[in-house]
């Protein structure tokens, strides 16, 4: 009995050891198994994040990365109310050269898409999508110029706006007083109430407004130089001051003497004396003048012959420059009721007629006429015909 009991009982013992390994066996691989799940876990997630940031990086570079272009400046009128995705597939009809789909998601994404605002806009060489963007979020559109000359009549300058390019023309059939009337001063003369200067509009623009602009320069130029008058000049209003500034403008060859000029004319205005000036004479002679004015022109009555009247003619000639309004109201003291050019693009200017003919003698006699080959035989005492 002491035996079988002693054998039971080792057995016994003996299976408690083995379970109790297996328990420790299986205590010990727990935790192996869950580290492992972990490790997988973050590898993916770290895989994942890397993916994510390198496709981030990719499309800040790409939204900053200059666009392919089919050509050297892409150009695109943008109408309003259109989609950013149909924008998106304008440009690339247009020309740039890149995804519609990408694009449209980088408007999209950037919260911008609403802002973009009709009108005319370039894409240049260099220009990311960024940049694109920005450009019809605040609306730099793609501008055109034109270029007003000092000295030019309406007619050259209605021929300059006329070739214009991307202006819609408008006023295209309609005379000067139906333009005038179109810009709100139907009180006015076209003639020369439009200052000379260059004048950048958006493609697509109608004439209207670039006239506009304009005329309300020229009209503050005016009074302008109104305001810093001379008191005791022969100008009754703002009005005669330009219409002497536009004489003076086609008489100068030199801008120094602009203002001497001014005072000759001041000075036969005062005593009543004819101005006597060519380019009114030449002005009033319209489409008929050939480029030779003659005897037989100087004689020939119209409102803007200087020669038959005195005083001023009924309106401006020409558009002039700040320089000649400010001459105008501001002209140089001086004796001189004659000029006569040297050839040179200077003038002499004399105090008598005397001294007048002394110096057409000597400068302008033995001058041949241009395109004549004839010696100019006008007659004297007048300024020299300029124009």
């Amino acid at each position: 009995m002491d035996t079988g009991a002693k054998r039971v009982a080792a057995r016994r013992s003996a299976s408690q050891r083995r379970s109790g390994r297996g328990r420790s066996k299986g205590r010990s691989n727990g935790p192996g198994r869950k580290g492992g799940a972990w490790r997988t876990a973050a590898w993916a997630l770290g895989t994942m994040t890397t993916l994510l940031l390198g496709l981030c990086a990719l499309v800040m570079w790409w939204i900053q990365a200059p666009l392919a272009l089919g050509q050297p400046v892409v150009e695109l009128t943008v109408e309003r109310g259109r989609p950013a995705s149909a924008v998106a597939e304008d440009w690339v009809q247009a020309g740039v050269q890149a995804p519609a789909w990408a694009l449209a998601a980088y408007f999209r994404w950037s919260g911008d898409a609403r802002r973009i605002r009709a009108g005319s806009y370039a894409a240049e060489e260099g220009l990311s999508p960024q940049g694109l963007l920005a450009k019809m979020v605040r609306g730099e559109e793609s501008l055109e110029s034109v270029v007003f000359i000092e000295g030019w009549t309406f007619a050259q300058m209605r021929s300059a706006l006329a070739r214009a390019p991307g202006l819609r023309q408008t006023l295209h059939g309609l005379d000067d007083r139906a333009v005038m009337q179109a810009l709100g001063s139907p009180q006015l003369p076209a003639e020369g109430w439009f200052f000379p200067d260059t004048y950048r509009y958006a493609r697509g623009v109608s004439d209207r407004p670039v006239l506009m602009s304009a005329h309300e320069a020229m009209k503050r130029q005016v009074d302008k130089a109104w305001g810093q008058r001379r008191a005791d000049l022969p100008l009754r209003s703002p009005a005669e001051a330009l219409v002497l500034a536009s004489i003076v403008e086609k008489e100068t060859g030199q801008a120094s003497e602009r203002a001497r000029i001014a005072g000759v004319f001041v000075n036969r205005l005062r005593m009543g004396m004819p101005l006597q000036t060519d380019p009114t004479v030449i002005y009033g002679l319209g489409p008929s003048f050939d480029g030779n004015l003659r005897k037989r022109d100087l004689q020939t009555d119209t409102p803007f012959n200087t020669y038959t009247r005195r005083g001023l003619p009924p309106h401006a000639i020409a558009m002039p420059g700040a320089q000649s309004l400010l001459a105008a109201v501001q002209p140089e003291p001086t004796k001189a009721l004659y000029f006569v050019a040297r050839g040179d693009g200077s003038s002499v200017f004399s105090p008598t007629l005397e001294a007048h003919n002394r110096a057409v003698n000597q400068y302008q006699r033995r001058r041949p006429c241009p395109g004549t080959g004839q010696a100019d035989e006008q007659a004297i005492g007048r300024p020299p015909p300029r124009a």
